[in-house]
């Protein structure tokens, strides 16, 4: 009677710590007293008992399920019984495999999932691969396909959720039995079975999509599945980046995911402990050849970064330390030298820059030459040419500071049968330079566009600027060329048939004539003016060209970004400040249109009018006499009034401050992470000079070099061989090839065990430090040794083991039936230096909850057994009493 109600207080304790999920599950069918205690012994993990109902009952249902759902396999599993879970998986015909073994991933049991992963269901290895829902048309009950007992959804795999769980060791375990993560279809893909899922549910066709990507984007799957997890982590950062602009509802999980792909490659970037290391993860696998004289690395992979702007990659000091080497390469002594020594060299190379041009044209390959071919120098080089460049531009204007010798509505002439135009569109010496320097930089935009491909020219804006600046410049050029053109056709009219020495005197056709007027006679479409026009606003681009060197230094660098970005959201507050506008002009302009000549000035009776009136009113220079008129019509003086005003405050008070709350919002983002904004900003501006070519700036650039046609005769050498024989080079290519590649994957498997083994350890002292306990004792005695040693047989449970700092911590529960309460014992063991891992502290727990009802089943045969004996005494003393009497 005393163990009836020792049982129900536990049941009924059990469903207390269940909660109130009882109240909304059904029971299917009632479970019999057998079932009950087979399901209660499983799930304490009490070996002997369930060993005996396996193998003695012959009615026992192994397969019942509890009021959650859940068999005996799915509670052993749950409370991490080992052995339960091996006898109950040596039964033929057990239900939810998959949910246990989904079950034991989800808690990081190791060696529970090693036993069911043994189970004669994963021999061929197919159950791995499908998801729940894919094994759904399967006869069986592999899984709880009525997501009656299951706390999954049906589109995870076992893979999956060791992703998800971060767990590398039974990741690993998955991958060596054939399981993998496919990659999910384009999210536009129109396939028939995207199409399908699309129709049948489009909202777990989207979750089964973040699930697939949350475990590709895992650590433990990026670091385990794939022999280039840095590129297969930047590949997919891109793709998740993507997908968050696309999939909108998802926006925060997919740039989450792309953030947890950038640092897991940060991550392993830190843990690099030698150049080599380092340049093998900067460089990637070797694809091509590059010409014996060149062995700078091919940094494919910042470049990846850089594009997928991985920004605390690059900016990571591995990184830019090694970029810093290569900047200074054979340049190694002027790292270490002062500003001013630096400042002195710059000035050197802008001194000597033809004789350095000179010199690299006859010995390209010379120390000079190799000097030369360094980062540094050709930037050096190159901002060098562009300063000479904006001073011949401040130059050609020099003569008109002071203002022009004649006035618009003035000609002046060398001769009195010279053309006026003819003197007015001859080209100057500076502007034959300035010529000479676009030609020069035309000529290096083409090849960047040869080298990059068109694609990738576009992309980057600053060269967008260059090809917009250089494009106006020609066409300025041009339509200059061709106003002297026409210039010299009319003075060669003039010569051939005008007779008087004086224009003034003489009679010309209309088309000749026009070219000895003055300025103020000109056509608005003049191609003077247009060139002068188009000359202007090339010359203002070149100039803030200049901000493209600006990330070079530490001081000018984020200022260069916040202008960047501060020019981005002027761009997007364009789209609601037009809006607004145009909707004010246009209603100002119905408005007053009828009043042409009826207001004291003409503001709002055109649209040019209205255009002009309500911008300049923005900057306070707008009168409000532009909306009164001459006449008495006060209702639309009033709403004159009334739009007005509304205009101004709207644009002025509302959307000029929010304009500037979005500047500031952009300066304070760049402010907080301004060092790696700049170094990012720093290692895109040294990429453009670590590539083989481009050495001399214009308009050197327009002679060719003689290594310009050592490479071309090169190039058609490797076609020829290409074509004609070369099988057995290729193969001693592909050799060396294999084996740098090789090389380098030796040293990312190298990196990845150490990241692997660092996620571990950081996890495990993560798990250490989330650990709580009630008391800690002093150093025990040996009285509280003994009470541990024999703590089994005292009715105590083990509720929780820990370890830090060399204490193993046991927490023990002591049951008091009698008084139906219940103690806690917490004691603290010094175990030296010797730290146990999570890992061991389970499976000693385990290792004791399983000797404890091993003692007690032989304590309860002990005591069946006496009490047979005193039964069988009992009966004999009886007997032997009756034949006495």
């Amino acid at each position: 009677m005393h163990r009836r109600h020792a049982t129900l207080r536990e049941k009924g304790r059990r469903q207390a710590i269940r909660g109130p999920a009882y109240m909304f599950n059904e029971k299917g069918t009632s479970l019999t007293a057998e079932e009950e205690h087979f399901l209660d012994s499983a799930e304490y993990g009490n070996i002997p008992v369930v060993r005996k109902m396996l193998e003695e009952s012959k009615t026992l249902n192994f397969n019942c399920v509890d009021y959650m759902g859940q068999n005996a396999l799915q509670l052993a599993v749950g409370n991490e019984h080992l052995e339960v879970t091996e006898l109950l998986l040596k039964k033929e015909n057990l239900a939810r495999v998959g949910d246990a073994l989904l079950l034991a991933i989800s808690k990081g049991y190791v060696r529970i999932v090693e036993a069911i992963l043994n189970h004669p269901a994963f021999a061929q290895g197919q159950r791995l691969t499908l998801s729940p829902l894919e094994q759904e048309l399967r006869d069986d009950d592999f899984y709880a396909y009525d997501e009656d007992g299951t706390r999954f959804s049906h589109d995870i795999t076992p893979i999956i959720l060791a992703a998800h769980c971060q767990e590398y060791e039974i990741v690993h375990i998955l991958l060596l039995k054939g399981a993998r993560i496919e990659r999910p279809h384009d999210y536009f893909c129109k396939c028939n079975e995207c199409m399908e899922k699309q129709r049948k549910d489009s909202f777990s066709h989207s979750r089964s999509r973040m699930n697939a990507y949350k475990g590709l984007a895992s650590a433990a799957y990026l670091s385990l599945s794939s022999e280039d997890p840095v590129l297969t982590a930047l590949e997919l950062s891109n793709e998740l980046a993507r997908l968050a602009n696309i999939e909108t509802e998802f926006k925060n999980d997919y740039r989450k995911l792309s953030m947890q792909c950038k640092d897991f490659v940060v991550g392993v970037l830190d843990l690099c402990r030698d150049t080599e290391e380092v340049e093998a993860i900067l460089n990637g696998d070797v694809n091509i050849h590059l010409c014996p004289e060149h062995h700078r690395p091919s940094l494919s992979r910042i470049k990846l970064a850089i594009k997928y702007e991985v920004k605390k990659f690059v900016a990571h000091p591995n990184c830019q330390q090694q970029l810093l080497t290569m900047w200074y390469e054979n340049l190694s002594g002027l790292r270490q030298q002062s500003i001013a020594v630096k400042f002195l060299a710059v000035f050197g190379v802008s001194i000597g820059l033809p004789f350095l041009a000179i010199a690299y044209w006859i010995a390209p390959c010379s120390k000079l030459g190799r000097t030369l071919r360094s980062p540094f120098m050709k930037f050096v080089a190159h901002a060098v040419s562009f300063t000479i460049f904006l001073g011949l531009l401040v130059v050609n204007a020099s003569d008109r500071f002071e203002g022009v010798k004649n006035l618009p509505n003035e000609t002046i002439t060398d001769h009195p049968k010279q053309i006026f135009r003819v003197k007015t569109t001859q080209f100057s010496w500076t502007e034959l330079l300035i010529m000479k320097w676009v030609l020069g930089m035309i000529w290096s935009e083409c090849k960047e566009i040869w080298e990059e491909g068109p694609r990738e020219y576009v992309v980057h804006l600053w060269n967008l600027l260059d090809f917009g600046m250089l494009s106006i410049f020609v066409a300025s050029f041009t339509a200059r060329f061709m106003a002297f053109l026409k210039a010299s056709e009319a003075q060669q009219y003039v010569d051939q048939y005008v007779q008087d020495d004086d224009l003034n005197n003489a009679t010309l056709p209309p088309e000749v004539a026009y070219f000895t007027y003055a300025r103020n006679k000109w056509l608005p479409s003049d191609p003077q003016i247009i060139s002068e026009g188009l000359y202007a606003i090339a010359v203002v681009l070149s100039f803030s060209r200049i901000a493209y060197i600006l990330p070079a230094n530490e001081s000018f660098g984020p200022l260069q970004i916040s202008l960047g970005r501060t020019v981005k959201d002027i761009f997007k507050f364009m789209v609601i400040f037009i809006m607004v506008f145009l909707a004010f002009m246009i209603g100002m302009f119905n408005l007053y249109s009828y009043y042409l000549g009826a207001k004291y000035n003409p503001a709002f009776t055109t649209v040019e009018e209205s255009f002009k009136t309500l911008f300049w009113s923005i900057f306070g220079l707008s009168e409000v006499i532009s909306v009164v008129l001459k006449y008495d019509h006060k209702f639309i003086e009033n709403i004159g009034y009334v739009l007005y005003g509304v205009y101004n405050v709207t644009m002025v008070v509302v959307l000029l401050n929010m304009l500037i709350a979005m500047i500031n919002n952009s300066y304070q983002e760049i402010e907080e992470d301004a060092d790696v904004e700049w170094k990012f900003a720093r290692a895109k501006l040294w990429l453009s000079y670590f590539d083989e070519g481009r050495t001399l700036p214009a308009p050197f650039n327009l002679v060719p070099s003689p290594k310009s046609f050592y490479y071309l005769i090169l190039k058609i050498k490797m076609c020829l061989i290409k074509l004609c024989k070369s099988k057995a080079k290729n193969c001693e290519n592909d050799l060396e090839m294999g084996m740098l590649n090789s090389k380098k994957r030796k040293i990312m498997k190298r990196l990845i065990k150490r990241y692997v083994l660092k996620a571990q350890v950081d996890r495990e002292n993560d798990e250490v430090n989330e650990g709580k306990w009630n008391f800690i004792m002093d150093p025990p005695n040996e009285h509280v040794l003994l009470l541990l040693l024999i703590w089994p047989l005292r009715g105590l449970s083990l509720v929780k083991i820990l370890c830090r700092e060399g204490w193993l911590v046991l927490t023990l529960r002591e049951n008091k039936f009698e008084e139906e309460t219940w103690t806690l014992h917490t004691f603290a063991v010094a175990v030296g230096t010797t730290t146990a891992s999570t890992g061991e502290l389970k499976e000693i727990k385990q290792d004791i909850s399983s000797l404890r009802y091993e003692l007690l089943e032989e304590k309860s045969q002990a005591t069946g057994e006496l009490a047979k004996l005193i039964q069988q005494l009992s009966d004999k003393f009886g007997k032997t009493l009756n034949k006495d009497i």
